[in-house]
């Protein structure tokens, strides 16, 4: 691709991709609000609405990397429009779903396009803006709307929810994806793709991606099925199967979708598997706290979207440059550590939160020391798994750890939504108060989600081997690590040319 816009209409163009992108961080939020009133809704039981959310992670994430080399071999003008239109398309049914299979499908197709626009949208502004200082601006403004995008979706799944409908969470991304889609034609011109003979490993994509969804399913069916069923055994077994013919297709083929001699790299490998424990904990954090919020503590959909600002605000400042400050004067190993230990102390708190909870008490605190722990921890983690990667592999490496973050995030809140309604399940079954059922389910997840960002955290303390920079000469300014980073800020994949 070449840049093929100059001055204004090259800004109108960022302004524009910012736009698509923000409706795809917002989706990420937004949802999570209105989880309790879909529940009520479609009749969903407590393990099955995760799927609402599963069913978006794992399209989503099993297709980043497809996604970005299909932009690579047919241009990346062409995917953005094809994922945009999917992901609109699919809000509309998400919109109008009446039945709970209807909106898993579509949030599955929201997914699918919500990857191909994201691992699209950063290449375009990355070729539209050549000039080092231009892009410098632009990768600040496309930081800015995504670090703010999951405060504003929180905010706005609470208002539509609270004072519409649940379905309008959905139905307000129609106008903006019309929108985008008529400037992205009307300011974007065609890009060139790459060369022929460059194929794709769309069997690895298949096979890796079945695999995580089959041992999702089984996951989330395991406490209502039976842990040692037939059905649940077969299905671990059938996602093994699938992840060993995944591991022998990228041994054998010159193009795999994921080299696998990267894994032998010490850093990148430890920091993918923090990648998938610590995801498993904060997604769980949004998914059960609005659950704990509403159905616990009786909070309405705003009233819960007003709780989670405190740790978006704090997220958001925070990945303004701040962390990146932090790596510049500490290294990569204590931000990382100590971000991580304190989202294990905001998940451990929660886990002794009464039914009878204060906000300002019982609350606020975990919120703060959770949104400290994001964005602390964010940067030094993308960081780390990128920190002996050659650099021809970066934006693969990114992207690995990007999947990593989405599946592990998808396995954890199965297994932890599980484990929080077979606690509440048993509890029920000896006659105790449906509200205090819920309250202890939810407190052993989080116990639970705490756990695994300690492992986390021990990890990223004993494991990782990372030299200590000697800051004045060859560790990385704020803004090279806010340019390295952002190649996966929100899910972003660049794909070098």
């Amino acid at each position: 691709m070449t840049n093929e816009l100059g001055g204004r209409k090259r800004w109108w163009a960022l302004y524009v991709l910012c736009l698509g992108t923000l409706m795809i961080v917002l989706d990420s939020t937004i949802v999570t609000v209105a989880l309790p009133s879909i529940r009520a809704s479609l009749g969903f039981s407590e393990t099955s609405l995760s799927w609402v959310l599963n069913a978006y992670l794992l399209t989503f994430g099993g297709s980043l990397l497809l996604a970005g080399r299909l932009g690579d071999l047919f241009g990346h003008r062409r995917l953005f429009l094809i994922g945009l239109t999917g992901f609109t398309l699919a809000s509309l049914a998400c919109g109008v779903a009446t039945t709970q299979w209807f909106l898993i499908t579509a949030r599955a197709i929201q997914g699918l396009g919500g990857a191909i626009v994201d691992s699209v949208a950063l290449s375009l502004i990355m070729n539209l803006f050549s000039e080092p200082d231009d892009r410098a601006k632009a990768m600040g403004v496309f930081g800015s709307v995504c670090a703010a995008g999951g405060s504003v979706g929180v905010l706005l799944g609470g208002l539509l929810t609270n004072s519409l409908d649940w379905h309008w969470i959905f139905l307000v991304n129609l106008p903006i994806g019309v929108l985008v889609s008529i400037l992205t034609l009307r300011l974007l011109p065609p890009m060139r793709t790459m060369q022929n003979g460059q194929r794709l490993d769309v069997a690895g994509a298949v096979t890796i991606t079945v695999s995580l969804m089959l041992a999702v399913y089984a996951i989330v069916n395991g406490g209502e099925m039976g842990w040692t069923s037939v059905q649940t055994l077969g299905m671990l077994g059938a996602s093994v199967a699938l992840l060993v013919t995944f591991l022998a297709l990228e041994s054998r083929i010159a193009q795999p979708l994921i080299p696998l001699a990267l894994f032998r790299l010490r850093n990148l490998a430890t920091a993918n598997v923090m990648g998938v424990l610590w995801s498993a904990g904060m997604f769980s954090w949004f998914f059960l706290t609005a659950l704990y919020l509403q159905l616990v503590l009786g909070y309405n959909p705003m009233q819960v979207g007003l709780a989670f600002l405190p740790s978006d605000i704090i997220m958001a400042v925070l990945s303004f440059g701040i962390s990146a400050r932090l790596v510049t004067r500490y290294g990569i190993k204590a931000p990382l550590s100590f971000g991580l230990l304190f989202a294990t102390m905001g998940l451990l708190l929660l886990a002794r939160a009464p039914i009878d909870g204060n906000f300002l008490v019982d609350v606020l605190p975990s919120m703060i020391f959770l949104g400290l722990g994001a964005g602390i921890a964010f940067n030094p983690i993308l960081l780390a798994a990128m920190n002996d990667a050659p650099q021809r592999d970066s934006g693969l490496a990114s992207g690995l750890v990007n999947t990593s973050f989405m599946m592990g995030g998808a396995l954890g809140l199965a297994i932890l939504a599980s484990i929080a309604a077979a606690r509440t399940n048993g509890l029920l079954a000896t006659g105790a108060r449906s509200t205090f059922a819920l309250n202890e389910g939810y407190h052993i997840a989080f116990f639970v989600g705490g756990l695994f960002t300690l492992i986390a955290t021990l990890m990223g303390t004993l494991v990782l081997r990372i030299p200590v920079a000697d800051t004045t000469t060859t560790a990385p300014s704020s803004q090279e690590i806010s340019e390295r980073t952002l190649h996966v800020t929100n899910n972003e994949i660049y794909h070098y040319n």
